[in-house]
């Protein structure tokens, strides 16, 4: 396996679109790296930029000590997972496993050790003589995982291979993902727009939006320290609660459109156009209003899911979620009293969405 380094990588179409902006990373030797973004932020032209598959504006990428940014595809060692499993109507799952192999030239008993090295990782040594129309879509996609498995590369990229599945069969993939990453300490970067896959799967995530990397780190240190706004609002579901406002001359409180929400006093924000974040798991319902730091919100709507109960409330004149256990639940137009611990409260430059 082999690290995977980009450096100030920067992408432009014809038309002029610039798809990837100084992309600066490494991707460490085993590590399972995560791109993670909303659609056309740049995450899956950064892969392909990595395969070959596009060719580089600007900057360098290197697979261990290698540069390969001018090198054709088939002479980068990788091998590429797409959301479509391509896989051979005619042939048996054991024919697609080894029919890249037999293509380049490999022998048939090292084609045979391989395709059965890989159908026994990925439990479908009793599938083998299936045709893919006689395989689930669970099925289907471990095979084409495993027609990348036998190839031995240095890094494995997975272009939103989950995203054709439904949510409980993604869940179940996400898995068997994290399981080939543990069994074969492959060096993989894996691109998805869901949040849930790059918190889960990652052992670190890189945050993209309009082809510029925000924020790369450890999925909860992300998530508990956003960069910006974009990061706060992107990882998260629901998403952070945003309240943009003024800061009182005296530092005490935020100035909303109808009231003022308490602030815990920082020398720094007194006076400026700020965005408090806020996670609805961190708002916390308590009773009455004794404390100074407590605010009154009027209940629009309770979702009760279950496990746990979302109310969307309006606090002061901004729209705000609360996460909650299902138990003594408010009803619409309900006074509810809340408060959010000042260790959990998140600070934002209005203008420039950077955190304070």
């Amino acid at each position: 396996m082999a690290s995977v380094t980009l450096k100030a990588v920067r992408k432009v179409y014809g038309n002029g679109h610039v798809a990837v902006d100084h992309a600066d990373f490494t991707v460490q030797d085993g590590e399972l790296l995560v791109l993670v973004g909303p659609s056309g932020c740049g995450k899956s032209t950064a892969l392909r930029l990595i395969a070959g598959l596009e060719e580089v504006t600007r900057g360098d990428i290197l697979i261990g000590e290698r540069t390969v940014t001018n090198l054709p595809p088939r002479d980068r060692d990788i091998a590429m997972v797409f959301q479509s499993y391509a896989l051979y109507p005619h042939m048996t799952v054991e024919e697609n496993l080894g029919f890249g192999l037999k293509l380049r030239g490999h022998s048939d008993s090292d084609v045979k050790q391989r395709v059965t090295q890989a159908a026994d990782t990925l439990e479908l040594t009793s599938l083998l003589a299936r045709r893919p129309r006689e395989l689930s879509g669970g099925q289907r996609q471990r095979v084409a995982l495993g027609r990348a498995l036998v190839r031995r590369p240095q890094v494995f990229l997975l272009d939103e291979p989950l995203s054709n599945l439904d949510a409980k069969l993604r869940a179940s993939m996400r898995t068997e993902i994290a399981r080939l990453h543990r069994s074969v300490g492959a060096t993989m970067i894996y691109v998805t727009h869901d949040q849930i896959e790059a918190m889960t799967l990652g052992h670190r995530i890189v945050v993209m939006n309009q082809g510029v990397v925000q924020q790369i780190d450890a999925p909860m240190k992300i998530y508990a320290q956003p960069a910006n706004l974009f990061v706060a609002g992107f990882l998260g579901n629901p998403a952070m609660n945003q309240f943009r406002g003024r800061v009182r001359d005296d530092g005490r409180a935020l100035q909303g459109p109808d009231g003022e929400l308490p602030l815990p006093v920082r020398a720094d924000l007194r006076g400026r156009e700020i965005v408090l974040g806020i996670r609805p798991e961190d708002l916390r319902r308590i009773d009455g209003a004794a404390q100074d730091t407590v605010s009154a919100a009027q209940v629009e709507l309770v979702e009760a899911i279950g496990n746990e109960a979302f109310i969307h409330a309006r606090l002061y004149g901004w729209a705000v979620i609360v996460r909650c256990a299902p138990e003594d639940l408010p009803v619409n137009g309900e006074t509810i009293y809340l408060h959010a611990p000042p260790e959990r409260m998140h600070f934002f430059d209005a203008q420039s969405g950077l955190r304070l």
